[in-house]
């Protein structure tokens, strides 16, 4: 009877460690995660370059939405809406976001810094997603400043408020998952060459592929059901929908598998080193 009520303790006392031991592996993961995100954007905003990228970016998108006439000017517009933001931002993305990417494991490879960081205890993933994850902090701290012009709007309306939020705010959501794309492939780009400047050049063919690329093929295509299957293959079918303020959940599922596989095919390239 001991040795039976000693064999059972001895199992429960198993349990519980395998059970805090499998709850700890999140943590475990997310710790060495957030170790690469730390040292990325310690290691971005630590030089002149990475706040002269986000300058320029806002700085051009001041010109076109409040200086420079046509489609984007949103005095031009009449209408107290940003829309000119969304239109705009999807081109100023493809430079931006391959900017943020293109050192991503460029750098890595080239200071040899590479071989030292796999000797780690750390899985590819941990170390892809840190970097990823890093990047769409900085889009996210880049986009922050662009808020005062919802505000702007909201002030200089008639009546004064008269903005239409839930617009906003929705494509505002919609503008985050189309850099979870973009930056998807540029951390991929990274992967494919040690030069910098070919990894953007790359990371903005693939992007403005993604984008309209499927758009331009259709145009060869004479069978409606087929135009439009295309058509939902590309970033811009999505991201139209999103930018108007309309969240569908098909949308929402397009970015997030599309990235995802750009960041699988980020793994497997490294793999095969």
């Amino acid at each position: 009877m001991k040795d039976t009520i000693l064999y059972n303790f001895d199992n429960a006392k198993i349990n519980i460690l395998l059970r805090i031991h499998i709850l700890s592996i999140p943590i475990y993961i997310l710790y060495f995660m957030f170790s690469i995100l730390k040292k990325e954007l310690i290691a971005y905003f630590g030089t002149l370059s990475g706040y002269i990228i986000i300058g320029i970016f806002l700085i051009i998108n001041g010109l076109f939405l409040w200086v420079l006439p046509g489609e984007y000017n949103i005095a031009d517009a009449g209408y107290a809406n940003v829309n000119g933001l969304f239109q705009l931002a999807p081109w100023l993305f493809l430079f931006l976001c391959p900017a943020i990417t293109m050192k991503a494991f460029t750098d890595e490879k080239q200071n040899g810094t590479w071989d030292l960081l796999i000797t780690k205890p750390l899985r590819l993933w941990d170390i892809i997603l840190g970097k990823y994850f890093a990047a769409f902090v900085i889009v996210f701290a880049s986009l922050i400043p662009t808020l005062i012009y919802y505000f702007t709007v909201s002030y200089i309306a008639e009546p004064q408020g008269n903005i239409d939020s839930g617009q906003f705010w929705g494509s505002y959501t919609g503008l985050l998952f189309l850099s979870l794309i973009y930056l998807a492939i540029g951390i991929f780009a990274s992967t494919v060459t040690t030069n910098q400047i070919v990894a953007f050049v790359l990371a903005a063919v693939i992007s403005f592929s993604m984008l309209y690329g499927f758009d331009l093929a259709v145009s060869f295509i004479s069978n409606l059901k087929l135009v439009d299957f295309i058509q939902s293959l590309g970033i811009n079918a999505h991201y139209s929908s999103v930018s108007r303020g309309v969240i569908d959940s098909r949308d929402i599922i397009y970015f997030v598998i599309v990235a995802g596989l750009f960041l699988l095919l980020t793994k497997t390239k490294l793999r095969l080193k």
